[in-house]
């Protein structure tokens, strides 16, 4: 019982909505890329990968369930509506928000 309380615990922490994340985003510095954050996966330079999605404050942590990134957690602060930040750039919303 002891081991299943801690499991559980790490489960509740993450799960498959992108919350503010959700939708897709473009950076042209240093690189252009477009990203899709959707349930469950995200999709950018043409590979889809699943990934699950932590809100903690005003960031989200997107970890990478397969793929090279496997176990990698990334951070992408929601500036605003249109505006999130991560170690890669700034990306802006590209339409209308979801």
């Amino acid at each position: 019982m002891a081991t299943i309380l801690p499991a559980l615990a790490l489960v509740a922490c993450s799960n498959d909505d992108p919350g503010a994340l959700k939708g897709t985003w473009k950076v042209t510095e240093p690189f252009p890329v477009t990203v899709t954050f959707r349930d469950g996966e995200m999709e950018s330079m043409g590979s889809t990968k699943k990934v699950s999605y932590k809100t903690e404050g005003n960031a989200v942590l997107v970890t990478y369930k397969e793929g090279a990134n496997k176990g990698s957690t990334f951070r992408y602060a929601v500036i605003d509506a249109d505006t999130i930040r991560s170690g890669s750039g700034t990306f802006h919303r590209a339409g209308e928000a979801p």
